[in-house]
């Protein structure tokens, strides 16, 4: 009985580590430059597959490889949850040859027997870069060509290689007219900004768009020559004067890193024979001009301030009631435009209601054109005697932009049969004022404010009690404990040796998830750079040995003086020679760059168990 549940147990986790939904998906570059080379992939979540077939004829590239296949495996356990996940990915190498739009159309496989059809894959082609055809041709050197071609390699950047523009949808709008407002970052260079001083947009009503917290860069071709792009901010302006309003140039302070060409044979070994120097640089965005025209005479009364394109509606809750009855009557304004500044439509009740101010509710959301969504009033009004009654309708005049005119629209009217009763409007204006306090006479309602006084017996006071010396002990306690483990860890600190030993593995995993990343995006030599650079710079700093004193000789006879085991210390250093090895070998890349990123953390996982200080 018990291998029968154990069987039936094994079949069940079995079953949910492989039930998963078959996929088959291509993927490639969204923009690419004529003369780049790039990876379309097309990836199968299983293993068993035949009959690949790509799209007949790809118009626009030149296949220069492929198709490549390569297998993937993964199994996790999260929280006791088993997932396994097992792929194929055939991979093209390509080359745009032609600048426009193309689309690359799908392909098909067989996958667990039944045929599957990937997505159609769409790629910008942008024109070469003619800077960096005109150095190709100039040097003789052949490369990547449309790619964003890099700056100059002297310790400068120029404004050609790193600058930022400012662009306005509308640079002539009426008053209250929305524009939207963009900062597009265009560079050729690594580059991080530190500080932003912002100009005040003096003249303006200014929100925000909120954008994605991580940047998506992209290709673009730009005056010829194709840059790195962001879009870094944006706002919606509302222009509050009328006359020529100026947008002030605001100030980025950016540091860019730029390789430079090293001598030292070492630092040549890791970093490509490059090293990286920081330039500071201070950019300006131009001035920009907005004319903003008045809005034309012939305003309607009542005249709202609304600048856009708006509709209106109104609904009641009841036309039948009872006196002291609350009635409510809601107004929905809808559309795009300056929606919240706008004033509200009037209701005017007759003059036996009482009446409450009313309450808003902005609906609304940031687009290019300003804000849209709606505005909802709520009117609350009480009769206090019977008979009939008419509510007239409500006026919303708005200037419309796309006629240039202005708009008046009307609500409803309505007719109130109120009957004689007592009525209950209580809980309809608990609910629907800020107001605090109620109290009934008679058929009246009145807000009133109660003064309530805390009140302490005599002999009973804060000053002298327990809780008044607490007070004073508890932090000055707690201000002794903080100050004493703060001089301990800044004496830890002072022992620089300790510090750095005790931090290897945490920088060893870091570079190795560095790795990781180079690794799935199969950049070879990068990734073998970084593994090297986290085996030797975990032992030169588990060891507090500089990396220039270190060799394959003495790390053993270190690591046998810390007693390490000797064969641990074999693993270790056939993992630097499998690392330099795989670089240069050939065969199957990507078998053997997970066989060195698997080996190297497994390596420096026992090392750091075994090591002790």
């Amino acid at each position: 009985m018990r291998k029968l549940i154990f069987l039936l147990t094994s079949l069940i986790i079995t079953s949910n580590i492989y039930a998963k939904d078959i996929t088959f998906t291509a993927s490639a570059p969204d923009v690419v430059a004529v003369g780049d080379q790039f990876r379309l992939a097309y990836t199968v979540t299983t293993q068993k597959v035949k009959d690949f077939r790509a799209p007949g004829s790809i118009s626009g590239f030149d296949i220069l490889m492929g198709p490549s296949r390569s297998q993937q495996s993964s199994t996790q356990i999260i929280n006791g949850n088993i997932t396994s996940t097992n792929s194929i990915t055939y991979t093209y190498i390509l080359v745009a040859n032609k600048e426009g739009d193309f689309s690359i159309p799908a392909a098909t496989i067989i996958a667990d027997g039944e045929q599957m059809i990937s997505n159609a894959v769409k790629i910008k082609v942008l024109p070469a870069d003619k800077a960096a055809s005109s150095n190709n041709n100039n040097t003789g050197r052949t490369g990547s060509a449309g790619k964003p071609s890099s700056a100059s390699s002297s310790t400068s950047v120029s404004n050609q290689d790193l600058f930022v523009t400012t662009t306005a949808t509308r640079t002539k709008v009426f008053e209250q007219e929305a524009f939207l407002l963009t900062y597009k970052i265009y560079t050729l260079v690594d580059v991080g900004l530190e500080n932003v001083k912002w100009t005040d947009f003096k003249g303006f009503h200014s929100q925000e768009v909120e954008l994605p917290q991580a940047r998506r860069w992209q290709l673009e071709h730009y005056n010829g020559r194709n840059y790195n792009t962001t879009i870094y901010r944006q706002f919606v302006l509302f222009p509050q004067q009328t006359g020529q309003l100026v947008i002030e140039p605001t100030r980025f302070d950016a540091v860019v890193a730029k390789p430079i060409r090293v001598d030292d044979p070492f630092d040549a070994f890791f970093n490509g024979g490059s090293n990286y120097v920081e330039i500071k640089k201070t950019l300006t965005t131009p001035k920009l001009t907005i004319n903003v025209d008045p809005l034309p005479s012939g305003k309607p009364s009542g005249f709202s301030g609304g600048v856009g394109d708006f509709s209106i509606s109104s609904s009641i809750n009841s036309q039948e009631v009872k006196t002291n009855d609350a009635i409510t009557i809601r107004i929905v304004v809808s559309g795009t435009g300056n929606l919240k500044l706008i004033s509200n439509p009037e209701i005017q009740f007759p003059k036996d209601f009482e009446t409450f101010d009313p309450k808003i509710d902005n609906q609304t959301r940031l687009t290019k054109d300003g804000l849209t969504g709606s505005r909802v009033i709520e009117y609350l009004a009480i009769p206090r005697h019977s008979g009939k009654f008419k509510i007239p309708a409500a006026t919303f005049s708005y200037f419309d932009v796309k006629s240039k005119s202005y708009k008046t629209l009307t609500t409803q009217e309505y007719e109130i049969n109120v009957e004689k009763g007592e009525g209950n409007a209580e809980q309809v204006i608990a609910n629907y004022t800020n107001k605090e306090e109620l109290k009934v006479l008679g058929e009246d309602i009145r807000f009133i404010k109660l003064n309530n006084v805390n009140l302490t017996p005599k002999g009973q006071f804060f000053y002298g009690s327990l809780s008044y010396w607490l007070f004073y002990i508890i932090p000055a306690l707690a201000f002794i404990i903080f100050l004493i483990l703060h001089r301990k860890q800044a004496a830890e600190n002072r022992n620089t040796a300790k510090v750095r030993t005790k931090k290897a593995n945490k920088v060893a995993v870091k570079r190795l998830k560095l790795a990781g990343k180079l690794l799935s995006e199969n950049k070879k030599d990068a990734f073998y750079d970084e593994v090297l650079k986290a085996l030797w710079g975990y032992i030169s700093d588990k060891l507090n040995i500089p990396v220039s004193k270190l060799s394959k000789d003495n790390i053993e006879e270190k690591l046998t003086n810390y007693g390490v085991d000797k064969e641990l210390i074999k693993d270790f250093i056939d993992a630097l020679n499998e690392c330099e090895f795989a670089r240069f070998a050939p065969g199957d890349e990507n078998q053997a760059m997970d066989k060195v990123y698997s080996t190297a953390l497994e390596v420096i996982s026992k090392m750091e168990n075994s090591i002790k200080h």
